[in-house]
């Protein structure tokens, strides 16, 4: 499950991205926003194992990249994705070993956990289809934006296995709360855009035709801001659902006084001053 990232950037040095090619999806680099697409849209853009594992790569490089800092996340065709591919994933699973499966289980896992990981802020542009794998990508993003004839649905249910797939019985509680988690979950039934929004799953509804654009101008205008700062804003609220009030306050007062060192905190300040619009470079 190789894919062509180059591994000299797991070294932990903060290098360029650009040169990157993706095999199992789109990717564009533009103004240091990139833009992931799955891109199948004959089939709604399932996943396969090799585009598992490539977007698992990416995002593990992503903590990396210098010249990224934030990503759009999206399908191509009108739909976002419809989950893992029955005919290259769901097949083949079915006359795996137990040892084989937890391997697969653990690399999917492992795709989430770099996305939470990642400092960039992940904007999903979620519409039309939405479905298993494809809604916990949606769900492991920092934000998502629909539209009003997407449908999202868990659906591991409906193929006869839990709900706690890649993460979902710790994230998705959390954003729509653990009653209608818990409804999600333990049906598959599929979850309109205006329940979505009204679950605060979305964070915005969009016309189906602006809404990549409006995913993408989100995406600019956090990826044009203090990204060192945002990078750590991103890290504690992952962290801080392990934490104690009392623990998380002490933690984000380090955190903070970190940013205060930063010159983009004394650019904000000079531009204040001065009336003027700060213009933040991420050190």
């Amino acid at each position: 499950m190789s894919t062509p990232i180059d591994a000299s950037l797991r070294d932990g040095t903060s290098r360029p991205i650009a040169g990157f090619t993706a095999t199992h999806f789109g990717w564009e680099l533009t103004d240091r926003v990139g833009v992931i697409t799955l891109d199948r849209p004959e089939r709604k853009n399932p996943l396969t194992f090799a585009s598992y594992a490539e977007l698992r790569d990416l995002f593990e490089q992503l903590r990396y990249a210098s010249d990224v800092t934030a990503i759009v996340l999206t399908g191509a065709g009108g739909n976002f994705s419809s989950g893992g591919d029955v005919h290259e994933i769901i097949g083949p699973l079915v006359g795996l070993s137990a040892p084989d499966l937890l391997r697969f289980t653990r690399m999917t896992g492992a795709l989430v956990k770099a996305m939470r990981h990642c400092p960039q802020p992940i904007v999903a542009a979620v519409d039309g289809v939405c479905a298993g794998a494809g809604a916990i990508l949606a769900m492991a993003s920092d934000m998502r934006f629909g539209t009003a004839r997407s449908r999202t649905a868990f659906l591991f249910n409906r193929v006869g296995l839990a709900g706690c797939d890649m993460g979902a019985c710790a994230l998705l509680p959390r954003i729509i709360g653990q009653g209608r988690a818990s409804e999600l979950l333990f049906t598959g039934r599929s979850m309109s855009g205006d329940e979505a929004i009204q679950w605060g799953f979305f964070n915005r509804l969009c016309a189906p035709e602006t809404l990549r654009d409006d995913a993408y101008e989100m995406a600019h205008e956090i990826g044009h801001g203090p990204t060192f700062a945002n990078g750590l804003t991103k890290s504690m609220l992952h962290q801080e659902w392990a934490m104690s009030v009392d623990d998380a306050i002490d933690a984000e007062a380090q955190v903070q006084a970190l940013c205060m060192l930063t010159e983009d905190f004394g650019r904000a300040y000079h531009a204040f001053v001065a009336k003027q619009r700060p213009t933040f470079e991420g050190n």
